[in-house]
């Protein structure tokens, strides 16, 4: 769903982070939050520690919007090295108060159903069946905090929803007027959430959820159906908390959005001026040194353990916000290369490997992505990047998550960090310039320990530091 609050600077994914020279206390708000030193309960799957997550918006992925028709591009995502496939509802869409001509795919009208737009639950379980045997994990997106106005729930169980007091039911907020809150307070409701989860657990074999703003959902109700889900899933679960809330973590979903680190990329492009998007004046003036105090947030607020989806956009933001190119502007491929390389599971959305450079349209058949000819420059991008996060130990997730080391320069746009393997002692290092000029590269401590052993990831040639960086420009340096 739309997000409702985009500038928050305060929440971020667990990590940790020390320099190569002495150590500044950081004064960004929100560090006086309380520390949490226990670690997450969950053990998260084996696959989920260097994996890279792929939104699907099946509905604009094809001119068809198929099941089937999406099948077809399995072997270019597995070619891309994607390993997780998070599929965008596919539940049945409400009629009543629909917006736009198909209506939202976070207004379900049936929770055991397919939306026929996109076949039926016989083409999606073939679909899970062949994601399976080529390699992929799958997961659907959940919508446990409401339901459309014409949900089978409304007649089925009226009790279910929350009402006014003139016994209306009410939608989560006035912009939201297509959907109806559901009522976590009644026992039998929270059951029925779940019978509903385990149907798509035994009928299909899918891998788990993405749960739409699951911070407005209680937490004790994760809490209540994490255990069960797990008891009844044939495979290990994994669970997406739309939400930047640390509770959930601890004993619920192994992974959260990532979304002041998002916000922090907004708020550094528009201080860079390379935001053509409008409202860049809404945003506080950031640089790229303020990327210390936003993990050094993470560390405190977060069970230790727990992962951190990262991404520069997505389905609300394409929509919404503004492309990458809109919102990003020059920093775009510098800040993908953060997300893979800060502690997180990387997202790729539909159509960002293709360099998509438009918003799809959220309610209406829009033009699908342009997958061919295939654009050889981002999906080789994309393909680098995702076969680095696979190969090299340093850049695990979640339990096995290695600190980050900054080296400070005397350039506040500059961001220079290396990271570790903790048993191999493999590194690397990645250079990132998010500033509007070019920048020296004058280390004011310690400076990377780069020798002609080191390979540049782009190049796949011996390189040694640079001595500037351009504005969005970006180098990863690997020893093995």
């Amino acid at each position: 769903m739309k997000i409702l609050t985009i500038i928050a600077l305060l929440l971020a994914g667990g990590a940790i982070i020390t320099t190569a020279c002495s150590r500044k206390s950081s004064s960004t708000p929100g560090n006086d939050a309380p520390v949490d030193t226990a670690a997450t309960t969950l053990a998260h799957p084996e696959w989920a520690k260097n994996a890279v997550i792929y939104e699907v918006n099946l509905r604009q992925y094809t001119p068809e919007g198929t099941i089937n028709a999406f099948s077809h591009h399995l072997s270019r995502l597995r070619d891309l090295g994607v390993d997780l496939l998070w599929f965008m509802p596919v539940n049945p869409i409400s009629k009543e108060g629909r917006k736009g001509s198909l209506g939202s795919y976070y207004a379900v009208a049936d929770y055991k159903a397919i939306n026929p737009e996109f076949g039926t639950l016989d083409d999606f379980k073939a679909l899970v069946a062949k994601a399976h045997d080529m390699g992929f994990k799958v997961i659907i997106d959940w919508v446990p905090n409401h339901t459309g106005r014409d949900n089978r729930w409304l007649t089925e169980h009226p009790d279910w929803f929350v009402r006014d007091d003139k016994g209306h039911p009410v939608p989560p907020n006035p912009d939201w007027h297509d959907v109806l809150k559901l009522d976590y307070s009644n026992p039998a409701m929270r059951d029925g959430m779940i019978d509903a989860m385990a149907f798509w657990l035994r009928e299909t074999g899918i891998d788990g959820f993405r749960c739409d703003v699951a911070g407005d959902v209680p937490t004790d109700f994760w809490e209540q159906a994490r255990p069960q889900l797990d008891s009844i899933s044939t495979r290990p679960l994994f669970m997406l908390a739309e939400a930047a809330k640390p509770e959930l973590q601890r004993h619920a979903f192994d992974m959260g959005y990532n979304w002041p680190q998002k916000d922090l990329f907004d708020a550094i492009a528009a201080t860079s001026g390379c935001r053509t998007r409008e409202g860049a004046d809404r945003y506080p003036a950031r640089t790229a040194a303020d990327i210390d105090s936003l993990l050094d947030i993470q560390a405190k607020q977060y069970p230790h353990g727990t992962i951190m989806m990262n991404m520069t956009t997505n389905h609300d933001l394409n929509s919404w916000e503004g492309t990458e190119q809109e919102r990003l502007g020059n920093l775009a491929d510098a800040m993908t290369v953060l997300t893979y390389t800060l502690p997180g599971m990387p997202l790729i959305y539909t159509g960002q490997e293709a360099g998509l450079n438009r918003a799809l349209k959220f309610f209406d058949k829009d033009q699908a992505p342009q997958w061919e000819p295939r654009d050889d420059d981002r999906f080789t991008f994309f393909q680098k990047l995702n076969h680095l996060k696979h190969t090299h130990p340093a850049l695990h997730a979640g339990h096995d998550a290695a600190p980050v080391v900054r080296y400070p320069t005397s350039s506040p746009d500059l961001y220079v960090f290396s990271r570790t393997a903790p048993h191999t002692g493999a590194t690397i290092y990645v250079l990132v310039n998010l500033g509007s000029k070019t920048h020296a590269l004058n280390f004011t401590g310690a400076i990377p320990p780069v020798d002609n052993t080191t390979v540049d990831l782009f190049t796949a040639h011996s390189a040694d530091l640079p001595s500037h960086l351009a504005p969005g420009a970006y180098r990863i340096l690997i020893t093995r």
